[in-house]
């Protein structure tokens, strides 16, 4: 398959907005995860999140803020700053670059307002806009309209793990012979009737202070923190003149599994989704030097995931880290961020600890960075991500 790099990267993080400030945050631990404040969550059982504090008119055109929903205002400018990072690397004709994004849960905000509007004022008060701005395709198209990008192009859905099966299936476009795609996800659901959606997982955590809120791969996770953002990335050809030059790494492997349905005898399908990714980079479980994990922050799903490393790598055998701990899982847009701190491990030599979490059990056999970063050679990290439902998805990352 054709060598696919990543030549520029957008992060839009409620810890960091930007890939740089995001970074920083989460090597020194500054977390962006606070009280929910989009609407009166007094009567909510939970009551924390991840949201991104930033001003969409101070980076998109007035135009674009009364079509689009908090997700794809976002979207766009990570995919604004992500093609800036590139330097040079667009210069292309249309048919040549493309679009893959992920999305969990559409135009959430957006369209329940215009709900409203039907159910209170009359369908001729809903926006025409609403006819797109709710789809889970509009980042998709919303960046290909703003950057010209005619080529081949797609959205997909999968929950958490949307994210990662997005840069996977751009990585398969530019093997298929368009040299550039922009690709990543990005979600926000915090709307009141969004809110209602994340807790209906029965998963978020109850927890009133935000630094015990989410504990990934703790004696006492008590489940997890939603939040919004995400990442865009641009991958491109590595025969493209100067991209070996702008890359931060590479996306050498990738692929997904599904679970079995619940109460079958069978095995979920994470660890397969390692191994499968893994020999789809041509690489064994010793060419690893980080996991970025799910980190899905309750007991039974730490435990799986938990296990899973240990089929794949042995006892300890890998070092594993949750950076996410800081911002909240972010549906779609996990998956990416990940990615992008993985490539950032490698650009600097040293993995981000997993903040907040203290007591890891120890049937749990895994060497969970915590407390400080850990400098050390990073030429391959493993990103795995897990949706609800039974998605699992894997991608494999390395120096350029």
């Amino acid at each position: 398959m054709t060598r696919t790099l990543v030549t520029g990267i957008g992060v839009v993080a409620p810890n960091g907005q930007g890939l740089d400030p995001y970074w920083e945050a989460t090597l020194e631990g500054r977390g962006g995860i606070g009280p929910l404040t989009r609407f009166d969550t007094t009567d909510y059982p939970a009551r924390l999140a991840g949201q991104v504090d930033i001003d969409p008119a101070e980076h998109l055109p007035s135009r674009l803020l009364p079509q689009t929903d908090v997700s794809t205002r976002l979207a766009l400018i990570a995919a604004d700053w992500a093609l800036a990072d590139a330097k040079g690397g667009t210069e292309r004709v249309d048919y040549d670059m493309g679009v893959v994004t992920a999305n969990a849960s559409g135009g959430f905000e957006f369209t329940h307002r215009e709900f409203k509007k039907l159910w209170t004022q009359g369908s001729s008060a809903v926006s025409v806009y609403e006819s797109f701005a709710w789809f889970y395709a509009v980042n998709t198209g919303q960046i290909s309209i703003r950057h010209g990008m005619r080529g081949p192009s797609s959205a997909l859905v999968a929950e958490q793990a949307g994210g990662l099966d997005a840069i996977g299936h751009a990585r398969r476009t530019v093997a298929r012979g368009t040299p550039l795609v922009v690709t990543g996800g990005v979600d926000s659901a915090f709307d009141p009737w969004g809110w209602v959606s994340h807790l209906s997982s029965g998963r978020v955590s109850t927890a009133t202070d935000p630094d015990r809120a989410y504990l990934p791969f703790d004696a006492h996770a008590d489940g997890y923190v939603p939040g919004e953002g995400g990442a865009i990335l641009v991958l491109e050809d590595a025969a493209t003149e100067g991209a070996v030059d702008r890359a931060y790494g590479a996306v050498a492997g990738y692929a997904s599994t599904f679970d079995p349905p619940p109460g079958s005898p069978r095995p979920p399908g994470l660890a397969r989704a390692a191994e499968a990714a893994l020999a789809d980079a041509g690489l064994a479980p010793q060419d690893v030097d980080v996991v970025f994990a799910d980190a899905a922050g309750t007991p039974d799903q730490d435990r799986a995931e938990a296990q899973a490393l240990r089929e794949v790598f042995g006892e300890r055998g890998v070092a594993v880290t949750a950076p996410k701990s800081l911002h909240g899982r972010l549906l779609s847009g996990g998956g990416p961020v990940d990615v992008a701190t993985a490539l950032m491990s490698i650009r600097d030599g040293v993995v981000p600890p997993t903040h907040k979490t203290s007591e890891v059990p120890a049937e749990y056999g895994i060497d969970l960075v915590r407390g400080a970063a850990r400098e050390q050679r990073v030429e391959c990290a493993l990103v795995l991500a897990r949706g609800r439902w039974g998605f699992n998805s894997a991608v494999v990352v390395t120096s350029a």
